[in-house]
């Protein structure tokens, strides 16, 4: 039986076994990840859509997925490729690249307006040797590296990371045990302890998706905002106010379609809340 130890789940495997994640898998007496440069989705796109509003905005970057996630999101907009019973069909259906190939891929968009490489789509962390060996190379070119992530990794896996990533977006789904436990199948506290140590090393943009009967509270978007306003950069510095906090509009879809579409009214007056704090606010989804 072998740990994995790349986020707080620390999965106990025997010999063949995945993780929850559906990504790792213990082989030869050591948990590796399975998807390893085994790829699902390549697309060029506009850095906003990440979303980064206030990292060279107006640029394009290629993005890279996988498949697997080790959150159960019930409103995952990628789900076909993150946790539902269809996503691990890819596992046979991946195509299988090599960093080599992705940074050459990159490089060759530069005449497009592309600046580097996302890691998005599914949940990157779980395959984080990729996102690694992939990186360095990507700095190699003079490009940068976005990371687009739940948040839910330990930190040794971010540390190991640190020297390559440029950027982030970052998920804070919410802000409460109940809502990250019992409706994401996550833990609050890592991810809160994630970005805190993001938030030193490479520019952070957060998002907040507003799920109607969940996170839509006045005081829930007072209290997150309250912490984010808090963080500190290396040097022991506070410039939370200024790291930007993209709040989006819920749709119905996936497993979570029994309810309505969150009122534009509400993502407004929540961003307004927002603003009371931070510096930079944008609403997305309206």
């Amino acid at each position: 039986m072998e740990r994995c130890e790349v986020c707080f789940r620390h999965c106990v495997l025997s010999e063949g076994q995945r993780g929850f994640c559906g990504a790792r898998i213990c082989s030869g007496g050591e948990v590796i990840p399975e998807n390893y440069g085994r790829i699902t989705s390549l697309a060029l796109d506009p850095i906003e859509k990440k979303p980064l509003h206030r990292f060279h905005p107006g640029s394009y970057i290629l993005s890279v997925g996988s498949y697997g996630c080790n959150l159960r999101c019930p409103f995952c907009q990628n789900s076909e490729i993150s946790w539902s019973d269809t996503a691990f069909s890819y596992r046979d259906r991946a195509q299988t690249v090599t960093p080599e190939f992705l940074a050459a891929a990159a490089e060759q968009h530069r005449e497009n307006g592309s600046i580097g490489i996302a890691f998005t789509y599914n949940e990157p962390l779980i395959g984080y040797e990729f996102v690694r060996d992939t990186a360095r190379l990507i700095h190699e070119k003079g490009m940068v590296n976005v990371l687009v992530s739940n948040g839910t990794a330990e930190l040794p896996v971010l540390r190991e990371l640190e020297p390559y990533i440029d950027a982030m977006n970052i998920d804070l789904k919410g802000f409460s045990e109940r809502y990250y436990g019992k409706t994401l199948g996550g833990d609050l506290a890592a991810v809160k302890e994630f970005i805190s140590r993001a938030v030193q090393f490479c520019h952070v943009e957060l998002t907040t998706l507003i799920v109607p009967g969940e996170n839509d509270s006045e005081d829930e978007m007072r209290a997150l905002t309250e912490w984010v306003a808090s963080l500190k950069d290396g040097s022991g510095k506070v410039i939370g106010r200024s790291i930007p906090l993209h709040v989006s509009r819920f749709f119905p879809r996936f497993r979570m379609t029994d309810r309505p579409p969150t009122d534009v009214g509400l993502v407004y007056r929540l961003a307004d809340i927002a603003r009371e704090r931070l510096d930079y606010v944008y609403t997305g989804n309206c």
